[in-house]
């Protein structure tokens, strides 16, 4: 987590707070030539565009009153992380335990299913287990089980069938 998403959730959970929402997270990240500061929040029941509208505006003022807190240009953006929000930190991992997942790995892997060798490295499946201490998922994909690095993992998401 970089300092400015350090700063930028020291600076959000009280706003959050007062509006009993909670921090999913927050990403701050060079896309083309513009710098994003996004804040993903969430409540039961999901969040509204009002609900996003209102904390954008008191984190930027409470941004604003911080000098020199970003150097460069960025925009703000505050929003629900979605139904199919992606899963970055432990806490995201351990409460997703038994949903279906979406996954993408760096790079593809050898793995056998009903006799066939397959090489993939996207995959869909249902996450059983987090071991927060060695750093690793368990997906059940079919009938298998696999266990994988978070390190290996380029990108994990909540998936719905539609």
């Amino acid at each position: 987590m970089s300092e400015i998403e350090k700063r930028t959730e020291e600076m959000v959970l009280p706003i959050l707070e007062d509006f009993g929402f909670d921090l999913y997270d927050t990403e701050y990240v060079k896309e083309g030539n513009d710098y994003y500061l996004r804040v993903y929040i969430d409540k039961e029941g999901g969040i509204t565009s009002d609900d996003t509208t209102d904390v954008c505006r008191r984190l930027s003022e409470r941004i604003d009153e911080e000098k020199n807190f970003i150097s460069e240009k960025y925009i703000l953006e505050v929003s629900s992380p979605g139904l199919t929000r992606a899963l970055t930190k432990p806490k995201h991992f351990s409460s997703s335990i038994g949903k279906d997942v979406e996954f993408k790995l760096y790079k593809p892997i050898e793995y056998e299913d009903n006799g066939k060798k397959f090489k993939a490295k996207e995959f869909i499946g249902i996450l059983k287990d987090y071991d927060e201490q060695n750093d690793s998922v368990t997906i059940g994909i079919d009938e298998n089980e696999m266990t994988f690095q978070i390190n290996d993992i380029a990108s994990i998401h909540l998936w719905i069938d539609f």
